[in-house]
C-alpha cells in the first residue's frame, strides 16, 4: 500500500471535502470502483449496493450534517456521484448485507494506559485485502478553529484510526454481530471521524458513538493523554483513561482497561452480553490473536515504537499470528495482508506508521505524521 499525506486548513466541511477530492480524484474514483466490483463478487446486487450507500449517507446527514457535507464535497471534487463515494464510506454497512462474506482476519490492537500517569502506548495492525487498498491516506484536518484531527483512512472513508489535538486517540477494529443487517445505518467510519473531531474525553467519545444508529458492528478503542484525575476534575462520572466502545445494532457496550492499564482487542466482542450473538467466523483467528497479545503485553510497556512492534510479534516475527500474508491459492477476495502498523501518540497529536506488518516495520522503521 502506498501512503499519501494531505493537510487541509478549511473549516467549512464542503470546502474541505472539495479540497481532498480535487487533489486525490484518481485515487478516490479507483477505490470506489474496486469496492463496487468487490461487492459484486460477494453477491451484493448493484441496486442493493447503491441503495445502502444512499441510505447510509442520509443516515449520516441526519446524525452529523457537517460530515455529510464533507462527503458530498469530496465526491464532487473527485467527479463522483454521492452514492458512488458512499460505496466506500459505507463499505462496512454494505458488507453487513453481503450474502457471501470473506473470512475476517483484520486488526489487532494493544493499548497501555496506566491509570495515574504516563502517556498511553499503543500499536495496531490493519489487515485487509491488498487489492482494495493499493493506496491509503493520512489526513490532517482543522474541524474547528484551534483544533486538529489526524487520521489514517482509505480514499472514500471519512476516518478510521487517529488522534486529535485534545489528547484523545482512537483505534478501530471491525466486529460482526447477529443483529447486523441491511438497514443502512450511520457509517461506522464516520462515527470514528466525529469522535476525533469533537471528543475531548472518553465519556464524550462514548456519548457520540452511542448516539448513532448503526447497521454494522465495530469497536472504537479510545484513550486519552489526560490522567484519570484530570478527567474526574472535569466532571467525568466514571474516570477512564482508555475504553473499547463496542457498537452493534443490538446496542452499545463499554469495555474498560484492566487494572494493569492494558486494553486489548481483535475482532470479537468482549462484552459478555453482546458476545452471546457474536457472528465472527470460525476461521478469523480472533481469539488466537487476542491470546497472543495477552501473552506479549507485559513486555510491551515502556518500549519505543520500533521495539514495541518487534515485541508485538514475539520471537515468531513475521510468522506471528498477528501478521497476515496473502495466500496466492485463495480467491482474491479471500486474500488478507497486514497493510499497516500504526501507533497513536495522544500526547503530541501524531501517528507513527509503516505500510508493513509489525516485524517488517521494526526492521525498516516508522514514519511520523
Amino acid at each position: 500500500m502506498q501512503l499519501h499525506r494531505h493537510t487541509s486548513t478549511a473549516h467549512n466541511p464542503r470546502e474541505r471535502g472539495l479540497d481532498i477530492g480535487r487533489i486525490w480524484d484518481a485515487q478516490t474514483r479507483n477505490t470506489a470502483k474496486l469496492y463496487y466490483d468487490f461487492f459484486a463478487t460477494l453477491g451484493v446486487a448493484p441496486q442493493k449496493v447503491r441503495a445502502i450507500a444512499e441510505q447510509s449517507h442520509e443516515a449520516l446527514r441526519s446524525w452529523c450534517p457537517a460530515l455529510a457535507e464533507e462527503a458530498e464535497g469530496w465526491a464532487d471534487g473527485a467527479g463522483l456521484e454521492t452514492w458512488q463515494f458512499g460505496v466506500v464510506n459505507a463499505r462496512t454497512e454494505i458488507l453487513a448485507a453481503a450474502p457471501k462474506k470473506p473470512s475476517s482476519h483484520e486488526c489487532s490492537t494493544a493499548v497501555y494506559a496506566p491509570a495515574a500517569h504516563g502517556l498511553p502506548q499503543t500499536l495496531q495492525t490493519w489487515d485487509w485485502h491488498d487489492d482494495l487498498a493499493p493506496e491509503g491516506l493520512l489526513l490532517e484536518l482543522a474541524p474547528a478553529p484551534g483544533r486538529t484531527t489526524k487520521t489514517f483512512t482509505e480514499f472514500g472513508t471519512l476516518g478510521k484510526i487517529g488522534v486529535n489535538s485534545e489528547g484523545l486517540g482512537l483505534h478501530f477494529n471491525i466486529l460482526a454481530h447477529a443483529s447486523d443487517d441491511d438497514s443502512a445505518g450511520v457509517p461506522v467510519h464516520a462515527i470514528a471521524r466525529r469522535i476525533l473531531d469533537e471528543a475531548s474525553s472518553i465519556d464524550e467519545a462514548i456519548a457520540i458513538a452511542s448516539s448513532a444508529r448503526v447497521s454494522a458492528s465495530t469497536v472504537y478503542t479510545v484513550f486519552t493523554a489526560a490522567s484519570a484525575g484530570t478527567q474526574a476534575a472535569a466532571g467525568s462520572s466514571t474516570p477512564r483513561r482508555a475504553a473499547s466502545i463496542e457498537v452493534s445494532p443490538a446496542g452499545t457496550a463499554v469495555v474498560d482497561a484492566g487494572s494493569d492499564g492494558w486494553l486489548l482487542h481483535t475482532n470479537h466482542f468482549l462484552d459478555p452480553h453482546l458476545a452471546l450473538e457474536d457472528a465472527i467466523d470460525d476461521g478469523a483467528l480472533s481469539p488466537q490473536r487476542l491470546a497472543h497479545l495477552g501473552q506479549v503485553r507485559t513486555e510491551l510497556a515502556g518500549l519505543g515504537v520500533v521495539d514495541r512492534a518487534l515485541q508485538f510479534c514475539s520471537s515468531k516475527g513475521a510468522s506471528s499470528v498477528v501478521c497476515f500474508h496473502p495466500d496466492a491459492s485463495a480467491p482474491r477476495h479471500e486474500q488478507w495482508q497486514t497493510l499497516l502498523t500504526i501507533s497513536v501518540n495522544a500526547g503530541d497529536c501524531s501517528l507513527d506508521y509503516a505500510a508493513a506488518n509489525p516485524a517488517d516495520a521494526a526492521r525498516d522503521g516508522f514514519q511520523t505524521f
